[in-house]
């Protein structure tokens, strides 16, 4: 916030409030803070002195706790957690520059050697060349990908002796703002094909088609909607745009915004056609710092051959006593994390990233067959359905769950890094994307997913309530990435504050809210296999009285229903054997 108190509370200037003080003029103080404060009101202007190293970092370190647990931030899909010999290799190298490879010459070694690995993952031909970069995220490698479509669209346009002036690209509706990005940063018209439900809010191939013409310089398909977790039909669309060339002669490349799923469908669904396999697919970016598991930013773009990266975007420089080839949009950026990316491709190797992947679509699955059995939440994503079954009925409810269950036991007793324990599943990220049933929004017309979003931060989970793309903006998601540090008691809690937070922002249209906050808190004794308990609880088809008596029970198994009293105490906890009366986050 610009404003300083002094200007949002007139007259506080006169009690000398909202002002940094110097009430010590010793820098060798080091008692905590050294009389230092800061307000909103001093950002405005450059410090006119500075401060000892240590009052400078209480002061950051002290405003920085304002901010969200990034462990709980279940919005996220980037990386929250390394180990420990990660984060040593990122700090040793913090000031490596990564394009003086004159000077760094093993960092530049591990550049390429990252990308030999990615160009095999993705399938690339043994005898091409891999040719690619690193770069700060996928934005810049969405970027650069659709750069070189439209120069290569360019060149043909020319050759051919005809007008180049009004490329365009297409993509659907759900792309992230990067794809708009790109498109109107480089003169491209965006065209965006509208989703639906029909098309699991995703890329309705036929309506794709639709938007092509001979300025189409390609096409973005996502491996991975940042929305509800789908994949985009990659191999379908290929197959489309084939018959598009017999029929009209349109000759439209695509690439893959793989930003998330480049680094889990290679592990996890290993079946799936979207990468290099597919003819039509010239280039691949990626993130690093999500499914890639290491901190951000860093990301990666790789073209099929070097031909289809236009000579016109490369540059050759002479800096620093070497000469450097470069077609990143960014100069400078740090080496430490292209670094850390090599540490992990080394530290898991293929079966470690398939244990990772494969541990986080269970838990995503967990989460979902359990929000489903509750009767009030609806998955709009559907990982935990059996393949080929698409959206919420039901019949898909009971046929999840029971094949969960199934699947559970049988993975059980396989190697965690074996894939086909996700075979029998529809393919997508672990993601997890719901919202209210229509049960309960016809129970309780007032129910707001805003209100349960806002009451989840109350004990400290970050989960996000959003709109779905336009043309299926009328429908409000909340959505859980699931990632690496996530456990089964993670799930458990997290749906045990779920259902505190529902129940809570019920409550609160008949109570004030500080009563509908006064609830107890479950022990963490509760939370052991809640989820497949519920789960369990969920595998059978309910009338409404009974989905509204199986909402209750699961109340009270959790201790989170209030008894039937004019007004409850405030929390009572016991903790080992001393009684006593206090308010407890739940991780």
């Amino acid at each position: 916030m610009d404003e300083s108190i002094n200007e949002l509370l007139p007259g506080m200037r006169r009690l000398g409030l909202g002002c940094r003080r110097r009430s010590c003029q010793n820098a060798n103080d080091m008692t905590y803070g050294a009389g230092y404060t800061e307000s909103s009101g001093d950002v405005r202007s450059f410090p006119p002195t500075g401060m000892p190293a240590r009052n400078a970092y209480q002061l950051i370190h002290d405003a920085l706790r304002f901010d969200g647990d990034p462990a709980l931030n279940c919005a996220t899909f980037l990386t929250t957690w390394m180990e420990p010999e990660a984060e040593k290799l990122i700090v040793e190298n913090l000031g490596k520059n990564r394009v003086d490879i004159d000077e760094y010459e093993q960092t530049e070694r591990i550049h390429r050697r990252c990308l030999a690995h990615l160009h095999d993952l993705w399938h690339g031909e043994a005898s091409a060349q891999p040719t690619g970069t690193v770069v700060v995220g996928s934005s810049e490698g969405i970027m650069l990908g659709g750069l070189a479509m439209k120069w290569r669209w360019r060149q043909r346009r020319q050759d051919a002796g005809k007008d180049a002036s009004r490329p365009n690209i297409v993509f659907a509706a759900n792309a992230q703002v990067a794809l708009e990005k790109t498109a109107r940063y480089f003169d491209m018209e965006a065209r965006l094909v509208p989703v639906s439900d029909e098309s699991r809010f995703c890329l309705d191939v036929e309506r794709a088609v639709e938007l092509i013409d001979e300025n189409t310089v390609g096409m973005f398909v996502i491996l991975g909607s940042t929305y509800t977790g789908h994949y985009e039909n990659v191999d379908a669309m290929s197959q489309r745009l084939d018959r598009l060339q017999r029929e009209a002669g349109l000759d439209v490349p695509i690439h893959i915004d793989g930003a998330s799923g480049a680094f889990v469908a290679p592990f996890a669904q290993p079946w799936l056609r979207w990468d290099f396999r597919v003819p039509r697919v010239v280039s691949i970016s990626t993130s690093g710092h999500k499914f890639g598991l290491t901190y951000p930013g860093i990301g990666w773009v790789l073209w099929r051959a070097p031909e289809f990266l236009p000579d016109g975007l490369t540059f050759e420089l002479s800096y620093l006593g070497g000469v450097e080839k470069t077609f990143t949009l960014n100069f400078s950026h740090p080496s430490c994390f292209l670094l850390a990316q090599y540490y992990q491709f080394l530290r898991y190797g293929r079966s470690g990233y398939a244990r990772i992947m494969n541990a986080c679509l269970y838990h995503a699955r967990l989460l979902s067959v359990a929000l489903e059995a509750t009767g009030m939440y609806a998955c709009v994503s559907d990982i935990h359905r059996a393949r080929g079954s698409l959206g919420y009925t039901e019949q898909h409810r009971l046929a999840a769950s029971s094949l969960f269950s199934e699947t559970a036991e049988i993975a059980a007793q396989q190697s965690g890094a074996d894939p086909a324990a996700n075979e029998p599943f529809n393919d997508g990220l672990p993601e997890v994307a719901f919202c209210f049933t229509d049960w309960f929004r016809q129970k309780h017309p007032a129910a707001s997913q805003d209100v349960v979003s806002t009451l989840l931060r109350v004990r400290g989970w970050i989960v996000p309530n959003y709109p779905l793309p336009p043309d299926a903006a009328d429908t409000h998601v909340m959505r859980v990435v699931i990632k690496e540090a996530t456990s089964e008691d993670f799930v458990n809690r997290l749906v045990r504050d779920l259902l505190w937070a529902t129940q809570t922002m019920l409550d609160s249209h008949s109570l004030a809210m500080s009563d509908a906050l006064d609830r107890p808190l479950a022990s963490s004794a509760s939370t052991s296999g809640l989820a497949h308990e519920i789960a369990a609880s969920g595998q059978k088809t309910m009338d409404d009285a009974q989905k509204h008596s199986h909402w209750s029970g699961l109340l009270h198994r959790v201790g989170e229903l209030r008894a039937a009293q004019n007004k409850q105490p405030k929390m009572a906890l016991s903790d080992n054997g001393t009684h006593k009366t206090v308010y407890q986050k739940t991780c």
